[in-house]
């Protein structure tokens, strides 16, 4: 795939491809968002899971012991369950497909981050008001890529129109622990780890929660 990515493409609905072959848990994308938009303690747009389980007692022959990374962010979903239950309009689309929190109209109430099953818009308490990823809309608009995309050392991150890299990459999104994406049609594609679960066969957990 090409670093280079057309802002302006037509067929726009942005959205994010992640590798998660590639993946090994370093942070770097959730350091150099959270740089990038100098978020306050508490607030992380960008997180980073771990996900484990599996026979750990020994006592089986071929022990089925897995562990694999999500990096996750907000989908910029095609049905954004945040931007139905906003009771100010402030959760709004853009033309491109991202999502953004307008923050002229938003009150705090939170009603978004409960509703996400992402739980991508969080409470900046310097503000007072939600945030979230934008997809980095001011690098996209003078060419560059996320702050996330191009901090990751192994390039399991990507970004573009969701159809090319559907195209490219397939359609898979339901790993585990990330819940059913028929809920939001989240702008996602996932190269799965060769021991990832399905969201509906999870049977790990997550094993970093207090962090993220």
């Amino acid at each position: 795939m090409s670093d280079e990515v057309n802002f302006t493409a037509k067929d726009g609905r942005f959205g994010f491809y992640f590798d998660q072959t590639l993946c090994n848990g370093c942070r770097a994308c959730q350091i150099s968002c959270k740089d990038k938009h100098d978020l306050p303690l508490g607030v992380n747009w960008r997180k980073v899971v771990e996900y484990v389980g599996g026979d750990l007692d020994g006592e089986s022959e071929s022990p089925n012991v897995f562990s694999y990374y999500t990096s996750i962010s907000c989908n910029h979903c095609e049905d954004p369950i945040c931007v139905e239950v906003c009771p100010t309009t402030a959760m709004t689309i853009r033309e491109d497909g991202t999502v953004y929190v307008d923050q002229t109209k938003c009150i705090g109430c939170r009603y978004c981050q409960w509703a996400c099953p992402y739980g991508a818009p969080q409470l900046n308490s310097d503000t007072g008001r939600m945030s979230k990823c934008d997809l980095c809309y001011d690098y996209r608009a003078s060419g560059q890529n996320p702050a996330c995309v191009d901090a990751c050392p192994t390039r399991a991150l990507h970004w573009g129109p969701i159809d090319e890299l559907r195209a490219e990459h397939g359609d898979v999104a339901g790993i585990a622990p990330l819940p059913d994406p028929s809920i939001t049609k989240p702008h996602l594609v996932i190269t799965p780890h060769k021991d990832a679960q399905t969201w509906d066969e999870a049977t790990g957990e997550i094993a970093n929660s207090k962090e993220i």
